[in-house]
């Protein structure tokens, strides 16, 4: 069996890459490995490495979940931010026969004005395919959908709101969920906290048959909208509060603000108060 490195972030669901892995899969039998190079957000004061890793992380998880659904054989790794020091770490690693580096078009790409392609086939040896895959032109194979979402997360309208997502015949891209579970404050104790409820909300859209990954965010949920919007190209977005006399995201005009901001299609789904124990 041939491993097959694939080093790749924004452009992790171009449909080139996809196309070109195909091909590869048709090929001959193979193991694809993909890296992706961990990205710091642009907005927010404070950057919590966590919501970095998981940013990343999601991605890779989306990934392999679509590759394996096509019957193919996918592993995955967070990389280290710096793409060149991620595609050596991860050859040194699963001892790949060859790399598929995608990018942006060269006039949009940090990676081709650092040279990244003939740097890791010098340092490499291995043969180093070069995929382009121009997303804003060409758009994602997927449709995605972010749900954002705290104490709210284990609410029942939520999971059938996506579920009925998942079910809409309006677009007939794969349905990808990410779900963001924004901070309580700054300590590790918040941090736990959202984990839980992260891992829960995903448990279930799973079990459901959904594919989703998942990721926490800033403590101010604007902020960690837009940073999730930084790392992932969203089609729509679900916002999960309680009513708006318990509801602080609602006192701070949070849906109003993120449609505005967006212009995207935003849900925004009320949950009971009695629904939540996390």
């Amino acid at each position: 069996m041939r491993t097959i490195l694939i080093i790749a972030n924004e452009t992790l669901g171009g449909r080139s890459l996809i196309e070109a892995v195909r091909a590869k899969a048709e090929a001959s039998e193979t193991r694809f490995v993909l890296c992706v190079p961990q990205t710091r957000p642009r907005a927010g004061l404070v950057i919590y490495d966590d919501s970095v890793f998981d940013a990343a992380q999601a991605r890779v998880d989306l990934a392999v979940g679509f590759l394996r659904s096509e019957g193919m054989d996918a592993v995955g790794e967070v990389g280290d931010p710096d793409p060149y020091a991620a595609a050596m770490d991860a050859a040194r690693e699963f001892d790949p026969d060859e790399i598929i580096i995608s990018t942006f078009p060269e006039t949009r790409s940090g990676w081709l004005r650092r040279d990244l392609i003939d740097r890791i086939r010098d340092a490499s040896g291995l043969p180093v395919e070069h995929v382009v895959a121009d997303i804003d032109n060409e758009g994602l194979s997927f449709h995605i959908t972010l749900a954002v979402a705290n104490r709210t997360a284990s609410g029942n309208d939520l999971l059938e709101t996506l579920k009925a997502k998942a079910e809409a015949e309006a677009d007939k891209r794969e349905r990808l969920f990410i779900v963001l579970v924004p901070l309580e404050g700054g300590d590790g104790s918040a941090t736990r906290r959202a984990r839980t409820r992260l891992s829960l909300v995903l448990g279930r859209l799973r079990d459901s048959g959904l594919t989703a990954a998942g990721m926490i965010g800033d403590p101010d949920p604007y902020t960690a909208i837009m940073n999730a919007l930084q790392y992932f190209r969203v089609d729509d977005i679900v916002i999960s509060t309680f009513a708006e006399t318990k509801s602080g995201w609602l006192r701070a005009n949070l849906v109003d603000r993120v449609r505005s901001t967006t212009g995207k299609e935003v849900e925004h789904v009320v949950i009971g108060f009695a629904c939540c124990w996390l």
